[in-house]
């Protein structure tokens, strides 16, 4: 089954109508006749999506539906409300009660069926990015984002600038976001940042306007933007159908009266803002997982696939790259004397001198407690040389300051291996280059530390 469908209706046959319908999709139908069943059924079942009749008998619809926004166990789920020809304060206060959409009655098939995938697509997309940031904030890599919100931008496109400000004087009325007026070409610069655009769905030619969005979301400035679309009226419901199928968040007639625009501007706007805080939350925990919290450095778990990927370039193109491996010297006793914060301080100080002696192609990172990991692309055995020896330099040049504790002179050791590209095809090379670059390390460690040494049997 593709999915739970409550199916919240006070006439039997069209309960029946609609689940025969569902089924035929290869939705499971739950059904109930009234609202307080509706109620129980939907916080028992847990249904993926509710359609939700507004003349339901006994608890009123919009009761129901405040209802199921304020439990944490229904408050995702999106709501189809049906509502009677010509009931507009029936539709405005289902859509302010948390209503995902409102379909007029008698509702077309093919409409319902494109508007179900389309909510369905989006709360699935909604629940990934959710699921993740869950799992980044569960492992301390993420924290939840201030709800604080600014105002937003809504981009309001037209063929006509008389139609684009009527548009937006009908929606400066219910809104207090900034309204932008703008024809296509304006919409299509890279300036425009808009966090929904309202778009004639005409646009000068048919299809003009499910064209426009396809070119939005294909720019990145404006990919994750909500986009609702206005048809001609009368519209055919073929077409909004295929508008949503293709990825509009709204379609509306162009006759829309402005409060209901507004509430659905609104609605597109608390979406779009949730998914961004989904996808920085994912963003921020991807991010803090492969950087070291403590020197800003990039770890060993993003470090090892990017030296795969050097190697990988070093192969196509036959030049050399090099593999440094590092090592504080006696850094245990930097600990012992002056404690783990001065070592954490001198760590992060170490962290800073080596990227600031390297090249913003080269890779540097903290791979252990007091070790360090380069990698030097496109390079060559005496550059590599050189390069350690800045690095070793730039580590024991000056004592390194510690608040509350004289500074502290620290010295590095170094082993160093170069990696000829024509010579990566034999299995487990860069493992091996790496070993090397640690064979080295113990050589530097045993002629007395603070030194080079580089391995002469490097891949």
């Amino acid at each position: 089954m593709a999915g739970k469908v409550l199916i919240a209706e006070g006439v039997a046959t069209n309960r029946i109508l609609l689940k025969a319908r569902l089924a035929d999709a290869c939705y499971r139908p739950l059904m109930a006749g009234n609202g307080d069943s509706c109620l129980d059924m939907a916080l028992r079942e847990r249904p993926d999506l509710i359609l939700l009749d507004l003349e339901l008998p006994g608890r009123p619809a919009v009761d129901v539906l405040g209802l199921l926004r304020a439990d944490p166990r229904c408050a995702a789920v999106p709501v189809i409300a049906l509502a009677a020809a010509g009931d507009g304060a029936g539709r405005r206060a289902a859509l302010a009660s948390g209503a995902d959409e409102v379909l007029t009655k008698p509702v077309d098939e093919t409409l319902l069926m494109a508007r179900l995938r389309n909510l369905l697509r989006t709360r699935s997309t909604l629940s990934e990015l959710a699921e993740r940031g869950a799992t980044m904030r569960e492992i301390g890599l993420a924290e939840p984002a201030a709800p604080f919100e600014l105002p937003g931008r809504i981009a309001v496109v037209c063929d006509r600038p008389d139609a684009a400000l009527r548009l937006r004087k009908q929606l400066a009325t219910g809104l207090r976001d900034e309204i932008l007026p703008l024809s296509r070409a304006e919409a299509l610069t890279e300036a425009v940042d808009a966090d929904v655009f309202v778009i004639e769905a005409g646009q000068e030619t048919p299809g003009g306007g499910l064209r426009l969005m396809s070119e939005l979301r294909s720019r990145p400035a404006t990919r994750h933007a909500a986009v609702m679309l206005l048809q001609p009226a009368p519209a055919v419901a073929a077409q909004m159908a295929l508008a949503f199928d293709v990825g509009a968040n709204d379609v509306q007639t162009s006759g829309i009266d402005g409060p209901e625009l507004a509430l659905r501007v609104t609605r597109l706007l608390a979406q779009k803002r949730q998914a961004d805080r989904l996808r920085a939350s994912v963003s921020d925990g991807l991010r803090l997982a492969v950087i070291d919290p403590l020197t800003g450095l990039y770890n060993r778990r993003y470090a090892e696939p990017r030296l795969a990927r050097i190697a990988e370039r070093a192969m196509r193109s036959g030049e050399s790259f090099a593999v440094l491996v590092m090592d504080l010297d006696l850094f245990k006793q930097v600990n012992d004397r002056w404690g783990h914060a001065a070592g954490d301080a001198v760590l992060v100080e170490v962290a800073r001198r080596l990227s600031d002696n390297l090249r913003g192609s080269d890779l540097v990172a903290r791979t252990g407690g007091e070790e360090f990991l380069v990698v030097l692309p496109a390079t060559s055995l005496p550059e590599a040389e050189a390069t350690a020896e800045r690095l070793r330099a730039a580590v024991n040049r000056t004592p390194i300051e510690v608040p509350g504790n004289p500074p502290i002179a620290v010295t590095v050791s170094i082993g160093l291996a170069l990696a000829e590209g024509r010579r990566l095809m034999r299995p487990n090379a860069v493992e091996d280059i790496v070993h090397q670059a640690d064979h080295a390390l113990l050589a530097a460690k045993a002629s007395g530390r603070n030194c080079i040494r580089h391995s002469r049997t490097a891949a």
